[in-house]
């Protein structure tokens, strides 16, 4: 990715209009997101019933699951006051969402928002990002913490069981960031999750319900797992040190254009443009496309396409005399 000219623009006020939601578009993405999914589930809860081959379950569990994505981007920009003009509206359905997501609405809100405030910081890593140290801070380690690290980059963890684990299990508890607010917010999302899975229980019965469910969630986590490890994990990938760190730099060279085709960019709700979400989080998701085609500024990064992205599997440390994402095999024995 080309690193940026200038610090902070002139151009940065052309987005402004941009940040204005639309209730027609947010109620547009509700029918063809939410409700979609919403049927999709059950229709697949049918064919249960119905006793169905479970491989025909199986298969219409992937588009769910692309569903599943889109609608966390409904979440996610709720959660940032984007979706809706009015803020009651975005905790309101934010909330339903998250017990639909399995992820508390206001607990995620904070993580997310201490991510926004501190991406690309080298002295403040460890809340809503992917594990990543440096060159010296591994070399430093012992055998049994670089072990540790390696395992946890290791693609079969970050993309098999990481995905799962967060969702179904880390969620349910608060992050040391958490305050009266959110916790209460935990617990409530959690009782109705067990409210939900008891009604289930009662009707459909559990098996069925797990056997729908289960798949979509885990691909689902999956998908946005790996969104989520593109946006900030790129070889050319800005950080800096607290008292160099510049957030607009933050936003234009620690976070990726992931350029998709489509269908993909549907159903990832156009999150690809993560350099523009950064540096305006009030965008709502159905703005930014529009926003990157009409402002030429924002086209003059280097975009990671489908393929390229595949090569960030290998980046794994980060080399501050080089500014960039190493692989392991780059350490000087």
């Amino acid at each position: 990715m080309d690193r940026v000219k200038t610090i902070n623009p002139d151009w940065l006020g052309k987005l402004k209009p941009y940040m204005e939601p639309s209730v027609t578009s947010a109620l547009i993405q509700i029918g063809t997101s939410f409700l979609t999914y919403i049927a999709l589930m059950a229709f697949m809860i049918y064919l249960m019933i119905q006793e169905y081959p479970y491989w025909m379950v199986l298969i219409l569990s992937v588009p769910t699951a692309g569903l599943y994505t889109r609608v966390f981007i409904i979440f996610h920009d709720c959660c940032h006051y984007s979706f809706f003009k009015s803020r009651k509206a975005c905790d309101l359905f934010g909330n339903f969402l998250g017990i639909v997501m399995f992820t508390s609405f206001y607990d995620w809100q904070k993580s997310h928002n201490i991510h926004h405030a501190t991406v690309s910081n080298l002295d403040k890593r460890g809340y809503g990002d992917v594990w990543t140290i440096t060159v010296k801070e591994y070399q430093s380690f012992s055998k049994m913490r670089k072990l540790q690290y390696r395992i946890m980059r290791n693609p079969f963890f970050l993309f098999g069981l990481a995905p799962s684990l967060l969702f179904l299990f880390l969620n349910r508890f608060p992050g040391g960031y958490s305050g009266k607010k959110e916790i209460f917010s935990l617990i409530l999302t959690n009782v109705l999750i067990a409210c939900v899975i008891a009604l289930a229980y009662v009707t459909i019965g559990l098996k069925i319900y797990i056997m729908v469910q289960l798949p979509v969630l885990i691909l689902g986590a999956t998908f946005g797992m790996w969104l989520f490890y593109i946006q900030h994990q790129f070889k050319n990938v800005y950080w800096a040190r607290a008292e160099d760190w510049n957030i607009f730099r933050a936003a234009m060279e620690g976070s990726s254009y992931y350029k998709l085709q489509p269908v993909l960019r549907w159903f990832s709700g156009n999150i690809g443009y993560h350099h523009i979400h950064h540096l305006r989080p009030k965008i709502p998701n159905y703005n930014l496309k529009k926003c990157y085609d009409e402002i030429g500024e924002l086209q003059e990064i280097t975009p990671v396409t489908l393929y390229s992205s595949f090569k960030s599997l290998n980046l794994r440390l980060y080399d501050e005399e080089a500014g960039q994402l190493v692989s392991f095999g780059s350490l000087k024995n």
